[in-house]
């Protein structure tokens, strides 16, 4: 059996060939990876375990605390701050468990914009075809565990950037309830929304790391039997726009699902999602909380080159007066409230992830409008979960030239059974 660290080695001369173009990752840990990786084989020698992450190969996303060093969180304005003092609470759940955490992965700047290039650290390519966007902001994760250089990747989610990453490169994105893992020592955009979610190549290595770094005890998914499942389908805007071959993948995955026993029934929710849109007119909460985070240089200037996609939307959301801001943080609680009585008759939605394949990176560097609209698009899907406080997972759906996600999305606290309902529908989509 090949051991850990032969593994990271593989993994380490890989990225080293192509260190002069390196955009997935932007720090390494080569030598205390290495460190790590001897421990958890020793352990094993030795018929110790730390449990089911001991020894995994980690990657985690630029807005981490790594004790020791400034967290840049994609940004230049960030490279000089001061060294944090310690590790993020998820870092530190991650190495107790016995994780190798190999390096920083790239991420869109402040983890704002769903494209995934940055201007600073590069874009990288996707998993499938580099020529293509990766998706964001965690864009480097979803590359790491598309390519393969590492078994798991910890992104951040505030409108689908675990999920969109995870959706355009072919791996499973899980979205936990915002508020199950902490977000001590993570870099913030909004903290209303903000959720710490992992990437992986299955939802059994999704649910472990996630079961970790909500501090609970990992142990072994059961799926949920498809006979009786209820499933709905918010057919309606969420479903406009959708590429042909992502539609046809769609359907083929329910197809099975209701043919394994599971009730699907259309469910419509978009009177909710108008009445969100209205609610967040003047300014969507993850710019208005983002342009308060940022409040202090974007009033003064950044004294260094900032992504004006990131900066443009935040300088704008600055001006949103309080009082607008605490209508919409109390009217999305109602519309929380809602949207939890309308889910009350089925386990779980399902919808494509994103209603497409990745586009190319130089159709969006070369054309503004065409980037807006497909921004617009990746973040449609997605961003319902965080706005009505669900948690949501996005599964690669089989027989697709290049990758496109099957989203399903449940209730709130709800996350280990929407675990468990992902394993059953993954089993059925033969991963």
């Amino acid at each position: 059996m090949q051991s850990i660290r032969d593994r990271l080695e593989i993994i380490l001369s890989r990225l080293a060939n192509r260190a002069a173009d390196e955009k997935v990752y932007t720090k390494l840990y080569a030598e205390a990876a290495r460190a790590a990786a001897d421990a958890a084989h020793a352990r094993r020698k030795a018929g110790v375990s730390l449990g089911p992450l001991d020894g995994r190969i980690v990657s985690i996303k630029d807005l981490f605390d790594v004790a020791g060093e400034p967290t840049t969180a994609g940004s230049l304005i960030h490279a000089e701050a001061s060294a944090a003092a310690r590790d993020a609470a998820i870092v530190r759940r991650l190495r107790q468990a016995g994780a190798v955490i190999l390096g920083k992965t790239n991420m869109t700047e402040f983890a704002f914009t769903a494209i995934g290039d940055n201007p600073h650290y590069g874009t990288p390519g996707n998993a499938a075809d580099a020529s293509l966007i990766p998706g964001g902001s965690s864009s480097g994760a979803g590359v790491a565990v598309g390519e393969g250089t590492s078994d798991i990747s910890i992104g951040s989610d505030t409108g689908g950037s675990v999920r969109i990453p995870a959706s355009l490169n072919g791996v499973v994105g899980f979205k936990p309830t915002a508020g199950r893992v902490p977000l001590t020592g993570a870099f913030p955009l909004s903290m209303t929304l903000d959720s710490i979610g992992p990437l992986a190549g299955n939802v059994a290595d999704c649910a472990i790391t996630d079961a970790i770094m909500a501090g609970q005890e990992p142990t072994a998914l059961r799926p949920v039997p498809h006979a009786g499942l209820r499933i709905g389908i918010p057919r309606g805007v969420l479903f406009g726009e959708t590429q042909a071959e992502v539609a046809a993948a769609f359907e083929g995955c329910i197809d099975r699902i209701g043919l394994a026993g599971a009730r699907v029934a259309d469910l419509s929710i978009d009177d909710l999602i108008a009445e969100m849109r209205a609610a967040t007119k003047r300014g969507t909460i993850a710019s208005i909380e983002g342009a308060e985070v940022h409040a202090d240089w974007l009033a003064s200037g950044a004294s260094v080159p900032a992504d004006p996609h990131v900066t443009g939307p935040l300088s704008r959301a600055l001006a949103v007066p309080a009082s607008a801001y605490i209508r919409t943080i109390r009217r999305r609680g109602e519309l929380v409230a809602a949207m939890a009585e309308r889910l009350e008759t089925v386990d779980v939605l399902a919808l494509p992830t994103v209603p497409m394949v990745a586009p190319s990176i130089a159709a969006m560097a070369g054309d503004e409008a065409l980037r807006d609209k497909m921004e617009g698009l990746l973040l449609r899907n997605t961003q319902v979960a965080n706005q009505f406080a669900l948690c949501a997972i996005s599964l690669p759906m089989p027989g697709m030239k290049l990758p496109a996600g099957l989203m399903l999305v449940g209730k709130h606290g709800h996350d280990s059974h929407l675990l468990r309902i992902a394993a059953a529908v993954e089993t059925l989509l033969g991963r």
